[in-house]
């Protein structure tokens, strides 16, 4: 297989998004992935890049507050997330994948009137909806300007270690909830112009809120303890759930809820909750590990990195994004050594690249060659 492709990068093991390939090759011309095929049948007059360990999709972190928290996107991006979904804060139009972050929104988080995270975060983050006509628009105008996704908060406080708690509030639990009509009234209208709707919640509450109104994704794993009818259900119902496992694993029963979850069939999505002070700026290895845990052995390595690449990407609905594959977005970082027994490795990768452009360049002649 001979092209004039921009550059091609060999590797020990390619992690795909699904399985490992050995000795693989992956060609990468302009901003997409020309080829992937085994070393030897991969041949390119131009540049080659040589990495003595794993090559992967960057990653993506589908439960991010960067733009609230001012986190610097070129810092997260050398650190292999090339992908954030930013799922609470300012509205804006997708940007990036071109040599840096790629970043979708949610804007601001639906609530009651004076409902989190109002007292915790203040009006910026929030858009308040007091009846069926204003949770319509509300919706509308996330629409119109760009949204990716639309999050209600269904939290009233109170969740003992929960990362929120953390933070000086105006006014103290119990914050009021969104009524259920008007709930089912932002899933429809949200399903009408083909968005889902996620649910910030931390316990039995919010989560029979979210079912009963047919809310698509939880924003975390639960850190309150939740009742196995409530486990059933979501499961049942295919919601779909963030771990977000490290930032609230100061909780009482989130790890639990987890485990629960995913023994009823429920597979976790990767989103970590980034921007919090205790949470790396990139790749959360904790949180692969805590995911990787909470199948008991049930899932492997390869399983819980999916859940950040292809998965992810089509979770998005814009797979084949988070895919090695021919004609995928050439989002890819390499470390230097074995990604699926080591995961720590990923939070250092030796090479990333966005959009087919180089941000990190590997470092040492085992790594590179022109």
């Amino acid at each position: 297989m001979s092209n004039d492709y921009d550059y091609v990068i060999t590797a020990d093991l390619v992690f795909d998004g699904r399985t490992v390939l050995e000795h693989h090759a992956v060609a990468v011309k302009g901003d997409r992935i020309a080829a992937v095929a085994p070393t030897d049948h991969v041949v390119n007059c131009g540049r080659t890049i040589h990495i003595a360990g794993t090559l992967l999709p960057g990653f993506i972190d589908l439960h991010a507050h960067l733009l609230l928290d001012r986190v610097p996107s070129d810092k997260v991006l050398r650190h292999g997330i090339t992908t954030v979904r930013d799922t609470g804060g300012p509205l804006m139009r997708a940007s990036g994948g071109d040599g840096r972050l790629r970043v979708l929104t949610a804007g601001p988080i639906l609530t009651a009137p004076g409902g989190y995270p109002i007292p915790v975060f203040g009006q910026d983050v929030a858009l308040e909806v007091t009846d069926v006509a204003t949770a319509r628009a509300a919706v509308r105008r996330l629409v119109d300007g760009g949204a990716a996704l639309v999050k209600i908060g269904l939290e009233p406080g109170g969740s003992a270690g929960a990362p929120w708690t953390a933070h000086e509030t105006t006014t103290p639990p119990p914050w009021p909830l969104l009524s259920p009509d008007v709930v089912r009234v932002i899933v429809a209208e949200a399903h009408a112009n083909g968005l889902r709707v996620a649910a910030h919640l931390s316990g039995p509450a919010g989560a029979e809120l979210a079912l009963d109104a047919g809310v698509d994704e939880w924003a975390h794993v639960p850190c309150d303890p939740l009742p196995d009818a409530l486990i059933a259900r979501a499961a049942a119902a295919g919601v779909q759930v963030l771990g977000t496992l490290d930032t609230q694993s100061r909780t009482t029963g989130v790890f639990q809820n987890a485990v629960r979850l995913v023994a009823a069939g429920v597979r976790l999505l990767y989103g970590t909750d980034l921007a919090h002070p205790d949470v790396p700026w990139g790749i959360d290895a904790f949180e692969l590990q805590l995911m990787l845990h909470t199948a008991h052995g049930a899932l492997t390595p390869a399983d819980v990195l999916s859940a950040a690449t292809a998965r992810a990407g089509e979770h998005l609905g814009l797979a084949p994004l988070g895919q090695l594959v021919e004609g995928a977005p050439a989002d890819l970082i390499a470390v230097d050594g074995n990604a699926l027994e080591r995961f720590k490795l990923l939070e250092y990768p030796d090479l990333v690249i966005s959009g087919g452009v180089v941000v990190v360049e590997p470092t040492g002649a085992r790594k590179a060659a022109a």
